[in-house]
């Protein structure tokens, strides 16, 4: 490809175009759900810097949506026609007050819009299909690193890298890519588990409203093998799916199991051990019956399965000190669930729970390239919208085609939103006029008639 004869001049002198003229089906989807009325409902920021909250909020969904990642690209929705396609779109800096203006009581109120969000998209869009037979809940934080002396709550946790961390709760089917069920900002030092229970509490009751009435499978790592979290999953009749801290009492239940009880696997995939830096294609599974949290009260402990798999390791002598000898030749994982499925079925499903990295790839790649803002409640905000952003574009992806329906946001964004266009007015209509041979024309066109037209029946 090289430049047509002569490199042509260029002028920013066009009223009638925009960059991102797929905003108006997403937006039109957005209203469709009743986020703006859901947002006039619950979010009361006081002062002249809260004031107009649907018309703030919807901006800055948009944005994110559209690409922006800071406060500053916002100013994406003020160019060419994009007055004449939205009405009030206000400022960068007018958006950057109205973060700024909030608490952690207005953050929860956002919470509560984003729940209820979820809720009435899962009744227009068939975002989780299935899941009135099977879903699965993946709790994890991932952390954000911030630079500078600016970032209220920035700190160094498990990870040595100085940030915020921010606690995900994802919630997905066989048939249907993962969704944000609720989220969290905290402290960058904060522990992994803190509020981790009431993240769960939340986000079952959020997913159960929309409609993930068949068995819901809660996964998580090592970091929430504690009793609060489990004990929440179970409450709201959740099954759990949590690796095992290698502790005394799950190293002494491995030992125990028998040699014989051990059945040799075969991944179709190598999967990747994290503590050997290596790829494993082989590997023995086995299980046992366990209790687990024994030093609480008898009423609380656990009883359920122990699905252990083993995989030789490459240096015996990395092994942990006074673990013995079969600890020496193996390392173990092990994972403490009540799930129904056969063993090898179990351990395939729980290691499952890295469909969890793609949503924080995403988000890093989009509205949490960045935490904008030198407040930590501005920031708590804009990941609460950062989830709201990431569901309606998951939500405008399903109306297009199967393919979008699990592309990665930036997929989304570069073949569905940022299509520029051109706005021409006949008979009192506006027209919006997109490029020819657009290779995405006919996904983009039902996209926008399935958001533009009534709604759509329930799944």
């Amino acid at each position: 490809m090289r430049v047509f004869h002569k490199i042509p001049s260029a002028v920013f002198d066009d009223p009638n175009l925009v960059s991102c003229a797929g905003l108006v089906p997403v937006v039109a989807l957005a209203e469709r759900a009743g986020l703006h009325e859901l947002i006039d409902a619950h979010v009361r920021v006081p002062g002249t810097a809260g004031a107009n909250p649907v018309i703030k909020v919807v901006a800055l969904v948009a944005g994110m949506i559209a690409g922006a990642d800071s406060i500053d690209d916002m100013g994406l929705l003020r160019h060419g026609a994009m007055g004449k396609l939205f009405s009030a779109v206000r400022a960068p800096s007018t958006l950057g007050t109205f973060l700024r203006a909030f608490t952690f009581g207005h953050v929860r109120q956002l919470d509560a819009v984003a729940s209820r969000f979820l809720v009435n998209l899962t009744a227009q869009v068939p975002v989780l299909a299935g899941a009135d037979k099977v879903a699965f809940l993946d709790i994890d934080d991932t952390i954000k690193a911030t630079y500078g002396y600016q970032k209220q709550g920035a700190g160094y946790g498990y990870s040595k890298v100085k940030g915020l961390n921010a606690l995900f709760a994802i919630v997905s089917t066989p048939l249907s890519a993962p969704l944000i069920a609720a989220s969290r900002l905290r402290k960058g030092s904060t522990n992994s588990p803190k509020g981790a229970s009431r993240l769960v509490a939340d986000a079952l009751a959020t997913v159960t409203r929309a409609g993930a009435t068949g068995i819901i499978t809660m996964r998580a790592d090592s970091a929430y093998y504690t009793h609060d979290v489990i004990a929440a999953a179970r409450r709201f009749g959740a099954r759990f799916s949590v690796t095992a801290r290698m502790d005394k009492a799950v190293t002494r239940a491995i030992s125990q199991i028998p040699e014989d009880s051990w059945v040799a696997i075969k991944y179709a995939q190598a999967i990747y051990d994290q503590d050997e830096k290596r790829w494993v294609s082989d590997a023995q599974v086995a299980e046992t019956t366990f209790t687990a949290f024994t030093s609480r009260r008898k009423a609380e402990h656990i009883t359920a399965r122990l699905i252990v798999r083993r995989v030789k390791r490459l240096n015996p002598q990395s092994a942990p000190v006074g673990q013995g000898e079969l600890f020496s030749i193996w390392r173990h994982h092990a994972v403490f669930t009540d799930s129904a499925e056969a063993m090898v079925e179990a351990e395939a499903t729980h290691r499952d729970h890295a469909i969890i990295e793609q949503t924080f790839s995403d988000l890093k790649a989009g509205p949490l390239a960045h935490m904008p803002s030198g407040s930590f409640a501005a920031n708590s905000a804009w990941t609460v919208l950062a989830a709201i952003a990431f569901n309606l574009t998951r939500a405008t992806g399903t109306l297009a085609s199967k393919f979008h329906a699990k592309a990665t946001t930036a997929t989304i964004r570069a073949q569905l939103i940022t299509v520029p266009g051109r706005i021409a007015r006949s008979a009192r209509k506006i027209r919006i006029h997109l490029p020819q041979n657009w290779p995405w024309e006919q996904v983009w066109q039902f996209m926008f008639t399935a958001a533009s037209g009534p709604p759509l029946p329930a799944t």
